[in-house]
């Protein structure tokens, strides 16, 4: 197994793959957390490629190689603008999969925490996604925006914008937000993961929408799969881990 360190279009990111593999062989495109780094999910990656899947693992605008060492606070007001730059990355790094002779693969997305928020917003912008994986991540941007908001107020911290500058901001979001318009979702296979005691991203939330979308899967339930964990915070076991990389590699195979 090869862990790779590249740079694709100013992107840096580790490509894993074996020698098993070739330009027909699956990929997924995985994504990390706030605060977090590629390598941080390495063995979200070492499962996929035992499983026969190529994996990309880029970092994140502000995160990993690309910190300007920002305060959390800083890093906080400027979430949603990683979010969205991180959408319209994952699409440089598909047109670069294009170029570099993978087009015949299929592609899977995948993240966790503010990972699986961008997976989200992916499944909401691109077609050319086969399958998803969101662990820990909410599909509704706007409702999220608006729940850490209010956390923040609470907080006593000081928003830097105001009432008008903040309706523009979620108007921008609700472009991104796939609960907006569920049917792009298109009877893909996704798999949700999610803790009951998550307090950074409400499992409610999630669950809701997912169980308005299992009517959209009548025909294929099996596509749509939602693992809840009645003990778990923020954090995926290895039980979860297993599930979502072995359903990602069952899906695009």
């Amino acid at each position: 197994m090869y862990v790779q360190d590249d740079m694709w279009k100013g992107i840096p990111l580790l490509h894993v793959y074996d020698n098993s593999m070739n330009k027909q062989t699956p990929v997924v495109i995985f994504l990390h957390g706030f605060q977090s780094a590629k390598e941080h999910n390495l063995h979200y990656a070492y499962q996929l490629v035992q499983n026969g899947v190529r994996v990309i693992m880029p970092d994140a605008h502000l995160h990993g190689v690309r910190s300007e060492n920002l305060s959390g606070v800083d890093m906080n007001m400027r979430f949603w603008e990683i979010v969205v730059n991180s959408i319209h990355e994952v699409n440089t790094i598909y047109e670069e999969l294009k170029a570099r002779g993978y087009s015949d693969s299929s592609i899977g997305i995948a993240g966790s925490s503010m990972g699986g928020i961008v997976a989200a917003g992916c499944l909401n912008s691109y077609d050319w996604i086969n399958a998803a994986a969101i662990c820990m991540g909410a599909p509704g941007y706007v409702e999220l925006a608006n729940w850490q908001l209010n956390q923040f107020e609470a907080s006593g911290i000081k928003l830097p914008f105001d009432e008008k500058q903040k309706e523009e901001i979620l108007n921008h979001l609700a472009e991104y937000d796939i609960t907006k318009n569920p049917k792009r979702f298109n009877q893909r296979p996704v798999i949700f993961w999610h803790g009951h005691k998550d307090g950074t991203v409400p499992f409610k939330n999630t669950y809701h929408f997912y169980s308005q979308m299992r009517s959209h899967y009548e025909q294929s339930p099996e596509k749509l799969v939602f693992i809840e964990s009645k003990t778990s915070g923020h954090k995926v076991p290895r039980s979860g881990v297993l599930a979502v990389t072995s359903f990602l590699s069952q899906h695009l195979a």
